[in-house]
């Protein structure tokens, strides 16, 4: 397949400042993720970043890095910057790596990049995995999505969908069926974050801060499969860091 990798790792985060740069099994957190990214068999792997000490650890590994602004709205918008920089043509796929997924196996990348291909009508291509218990289903920081019977989302949201009226009056008592969570990887045609850029965002996107509903506010199409494999866990907090210090003896890649 002939896919780019792009992942973006700011250095500013309200909840885990600096966050590239912690250490995780004795390296920096960005590391691990490029070394996933490198192993997908992608021809051409970028961290997209507006830090120079995030460009200087990345460079000092082999990785390629692409500069970036400051003052990107999200990764999508700083994706499309960089896809400008390496001069990639219009029809050209593009998976979006976010720089806090340590764990999150090559094979999946693998797969988004696969969709796209082979879905030329859909604009992102995206993934889920079946929701199998009532915690996750009613958890606000787990996005679901609802798809068609082919696959293309018709909603994503914090909130429980669909809603089960028979059941879901008292969450204790809810039945999880027919419920997807979302998987925050995610695969375009260049030519469709150029057309990102230009847009607004949408008043769903802005009531959810889901920035895959201005997509579909536009009309354009997400095609979502389920993942071949369980994706790991992404780095939000420091909570987060400790436990993925403590899963793998010797390294984060073992599985």
């Amino acid at each position: 397949m002939d896919f780019s990798v792009i992942i973006p790792a700011r250095y500013g985060s309200s909840r885990l400042p600096a966050k590239p740069l912690l250490p995780l099994h004795g390296r920096p957190l960005v590391l691990h993720v490029l070394e996933r990214a490198q192993a997908c068999g992608a021809k051409q792997v970028c961290v997209a970043t507006d830090d120079q000490r995030i460009a200087d650890v990345v460079a000092a590994a082999g990785g390629e890095v692409c500069m970036t602004r400051r003052d990107h709205n999200s990764g999508t918008d700083r994706l499309a910057e960089v896809v400008d920089q390496l001069a990639l043509g219009e029809d050209e796929v593009v998976v979006n790596l976010q720089g806090d997924e340590p764990q999150m196996p090559s094979e999946l990348i693998q797969q988004v990049a696969s969709d796209m291909i082979t879905h030329a009508d859909a604009s992102v291509t995206t993934l889920y995995q079946p929701i199998g218990d009532r915690e996750t289903l009613f958890n606000p920081n787990a996005v679901k999505v609802v798809t068609d019977e082919q696959g293309y989302a018709l909603y994503f949201s914090r909130a429980p969908i669909p809603w089960n009226r028979d059941t879901f009056s008292t969450p204790e008592q809810a039945e999880v069926e027919l419920h997807l969570r979302h998987i925050g990887l995610y695969s375009y045609r260049v030519g469709f974050l150029r057309r990102y850029t230009a847009w607004s965002p949408s008043p769903l996107e802005q009531l959810e801060s889901l920035e895959q509903l201005r997509v579909l506010w536009k009309g354009e199409r997400i095609h979502l499969t389920e993942a071949v494999q369980d994706p790991g866990h992404g780095i939000d907090t420091a909570e987060d860091l400790e436990q993925a210090e403590r899963n793998r003896p010797g390294g984060v890649d073992a599985r």
